[in-house]
């Protein structure tokens, strides 16, 4: 073989490499500025509410009730501007703060279990079920910093 057809192939080897080495560091840096995104599943989700609330709860609860107030807990959250019309994968754009109350969420729990028919015999089943609820939001990552006591109006 010929010392150019060498030459040749040594500097195609270096440019490839520099070419691939670029590319992973710039899509390396881009994911590592993108927070992973939170995947909610609802069969997961009731699953792991099921699983944590007292047991009390559990036997006046079936896995079909707990479903219907995960999902309203879910409507709210839309309602509240805290679920996203879509899933993007791009920095999250936070312009107003948004504080919510575990008090409001369940008064309208409550309210939404009276219209779909869930029969609640005890109110502290939706404060057991909004309290699992967000620990499955936090388990998944997609919980946000509580506010300080003295930013709560």
């Amino acid at each position: 073989m010929d010392a150019t057809v060498w030459v040749f192939a040594v500097v195609a080897a270096v440019l490839v490499f520099a070419i691939a080495a670029g590319t992973i560091g710039r899509e390396a840096h881009r994911l590592d500025s993108i927070a992973p995104r939170a995947v909610y599943q609802l069969d997961e989700a009731v699953d792991f509410v099921a699983d944590r609330i007292p047991a009390e709860s559990q036997a006046r609860l079936t896995p079909a009730e707990v479903e219907e107030l995960l999902k309203a807990h879910l409507r709210w959250m839309h309602e509240q501007g805290l679920q996203p019309d879509r899933a993007v994968d791009a920095r999250q754009q936070i312009d107003d703060q948004v504080v919510i109350s575990e008090t409001s969420l369940v008064a309208y729990l409550l309210a939404e279990a009276e219209r779909l028919e869930v029969e609640l015999l005890d109110d502290v089943d939706a404060v057991n079920v909004v309290d699992a609820h967000l620990a499955y939001f936090e388990a998944i990552g997609a919980v946000g910093p509580q506010a300080p006591f003295d930013d709560v109006v």
